[in-house]
C-alpha cells in the first residue's frame, strides 16, 4: 500500500521468459530430484562445455514446451551471446555455437532426450498452470496498477525478444471471451481460456467497483494445508490463490483447511458459487477464487 499507483507486471516487452514459462519452471523447486534425473539424461546425450548455459536452455524448453525448434534455437544463441561466457555478439565462437545448436536439436531428434523432456513436462504442466493463475490473479488484484502485456491474456510462453513480439491472435481471444461472457467456464487446459476468464473478471471488477480495492488485509488459513493458501482482502474483494501445488497434491489436497472470511455472504466471481470457510469447497473447480459480497 506504500505505492498504490505503481505498476504491477508479470510480462513486458523485455521479459526474457514469459510469465507462464516462469510459472512452469518454478515447479522444479518442488521436484528437484526428478529434474536432476532429467538433466543427467540430457547431459549424457549431448556434450556442451558451458553447463550453466545448457541448464538454462533445458529449463527454457521445459517452460515453453511445445516450442518450435527455430524459436528455441534463436533463444539459445541469443542467451549464449548475451551471457558473454562461451561466445559473444562481437566475437562469435562458431565451434561452440554449433555444439549449442546440436544440444537444441537433440530435444527434437534424439529419442532419449525427447522422452526425458516429455516426462518432465508432464510432471510439471498442471502445477505450472496453477502457478500461472495464482500469479495472475494476485497481480491483478493486489495494490498497484496492473499491466497486461499483449498476448498474455492466454498462456504467455514467449521467450526473449523478438519472440515476445510475434503477432497476437486477437480474433481467437475475442471468440474465447465471447464464450466466457455467454456463461462458459473453461477448464484448466492447454487453451489458456481459463486465464482469459480470470483476467477479464478481475479487471472488470476493478473497473466497475474501484471502491472495493481501497485497502489490504492478509487472510489467515488454518488446517493441514494452510501454508499452501495465499489470501487477502482488499476492502470488499477477497483473493484466494494456491501456492506450491505439487506439494499440496502429494499431501492429499486441502482436506479440512479453512480460511477466515470476514462476515458472510461471499460469492466467487469466477464460478458464481457461494463461498464458505472450507478451502476445498471454494477451490474445487479452480486453483484461485475472487470473492465479493452480494454479487
Amino acid at each position: 500500500m506504500s505505492w498504490p499507483d505503481a505498476m504491477t507486471a508479470l510480462s513486458t516487452h523485455d521479459t526474457k521468459r514469459g510469465e507462464d514459462v516462469r510459472a512452469r519452471i518454478s515447479v522444479l523447486s518442488e521436484c528437484p530430484g526428478a529434474w536432476a534425473w532429467t538433466v543427467a539424461v540430457l547431459a549424457a546425450r549431448v556434450e556442451l562445455s558451458d553447463g550453466p548455459l545448457a541448464h538454462l536452455v533445458w529449463q527454457a524448453a521445459l517452460g515453453a514446451w511445445p516450442i518450435s525448434r527455430d524459436r528455441l534455437q534463436a533463444y539459445a544463441q541469443k542467451a549464449a551471446r548475451e551471457a558473454g561466457v562461451s561466445t559473444t555478439w562481437t566475437d562469435p565462437d562458431g565451434v561452440f555455437e554449433a555444439a549449442l545448436a546440436r544440444l537444441v536439436d537433440a530435444l527434437y531428434e534424439d529419442a532419449p532426450s525427447i522422452e526425458a523432456l516429455a516426462s518432465a513436462v508432464d510432471r510439471v504442466r498442471t502445477a505450472g498452470w496453477t502457478n500461472s493463475l495464482s500469479a495472475k490473479l494476485i497481480q491483478l488484484t493486489a495494490p498497484g496498477v496492473p499491466d497486461v502485456y499483449q498476448g498474455s491474456e492466454l498462456w504467455e510462453t514467449s521467450l526473449v525478444d523478438p519472440d515476445n513480439r510475434r503477432p497476437i491472435d486477437y480474433p481467437k481471444r475475442r471468440e474465447l471471451l465471447a464464450r466466457i461472457d455467454a456463461g462458459w467456464r473453461p477448464p484448466v487446459d492447454e487453451s489458456g481460456a481459463v486465464k482469459l476468464m480470470v483476467t477479464s473478471r478481475a479487471l472488470r471488477l476493478r473497473r466497475e467497483s474501484p471502491e472495493l480495492f481501497g485497502g489490504y488485509r492478509p487472510l489467515t488459513a488454518t488446517g493441514p494445508a494452510a501454508d499452501h493458501l495465499i489470501g487477502f482482502d482488499r476492502g470488499g474483494v477477497i483473493t484466494l490463490a494456491t501456492r506450491l501445488p505439487l506439494g499440496l497434491a502429494n499431501a492429499g489436497g486441502w482436506r479440512d483447511t479453512r480460511v477466515e472470511l470476514p462476515a458472510a455472504g461471499w460469492t466467487d466471481v469466477l464460478t458464481g458459487r457461494p463461498a464458505q470457510a472450507a478451502v476445498a469447497g471454494i477451490l474445487a473447480e479452480y486453483p484461485v477464487a475472487l470473492l465479493v459480497r452480494g454479487h
